[in-house]
């Protein structure tokens, strides 16, 4: 029940075409940046897929910081008490324990004063968590999102802000995943039912005020 060896593979360079007539802007978006603690990030091999998506997300980040625009971040709890995990545990096994090792967010993008870190509790990001409130006070209805793992919980958050009628933005190439074809997958679906995937080079022109070129 533990999280999978990945292989590495190449991150996608081109983003599949939307569905949704959605185009990022800076005045409205937010920025997520999805479960890059070490316990899930430490599967992964050096190198591509982690490495590079790595560089793009700390470049999305330093995009929405200097333009105003609102990052969140979410972090998983170690040690969760076994009912209040659910059935994450009947897939996923306890998860991680409450030590730096597991916990901490990769250095390179930690959070800072004025940042947001959401207590993370199920595999969407809005589940239990304040993330739509702050977001609507900051008149904010886009939700970029990075980070891992792109079919599961950057999926379920990408479902749930349609679900919510908040345009979802799949950054493809600052996402990270168990293999090419789970990635592709996730970048496929979400285009098809409930948002816009994207590659870096055009979410950060979004993010500076600059139209984004989505497919």
């Amino acid at each position: 029940m533990a999280l999978p060896g990945i292989p590495s593979y190449d991150l996608p360079q081109v983003a599949p075409t939307a569905r949704g007539p959605w185009r990022p802007r800076h005045d409205r978006l937010a920025l997520l940046v999805h479960d890059m603690q070490r316990y899930f990030c430490r599967p992964f091999p050096e190198g591509a897929p982690l490495a590079p998506a790595v560089a793009n997300i700390a470049r999305l980040i330093s995009a929405a910081r200097a333009a105003g625009v609102p990052v969140f971040y979410t972090a998983q709890k170690g040690d969760q008490f076994r009912p209040d995990r659910g059935l994450q545990a009947d897939l996923w096994g306890p998860g991680m324990s409450a030590i730096r090792e597991h916990e901490e967010i990769l250095p390179e993008l930690a959070p800072t004063e004025g940042d947001f870190v959401l207590h993370k509790h199920r595999y969407s990001a809005f589940q239990r968590s304040n993330l739509e409130h702050l977001m609507r006070a900051r008149g904010r209805d886009q939700l970029m999102i990075c980070g891992i793992y792109a079919h599961i919980g950057c999926l379920a958050t990408a479902a749930e802000a349609f679900q919510r009628d908040i345009e979802a933005f799949a950054v493809a190439d600052a996402q990270a995943d168990f293999s090419a074809e789970k990635h592709d997958m996730a970048m496929a679906w979400i285009a098809a039912t409930c948002g816009v995937p994207l590659l870096t080079r055009d979410a950060v022109a979004a993010l500076s005020g600059e139209v984004a070129q989505c497919a």
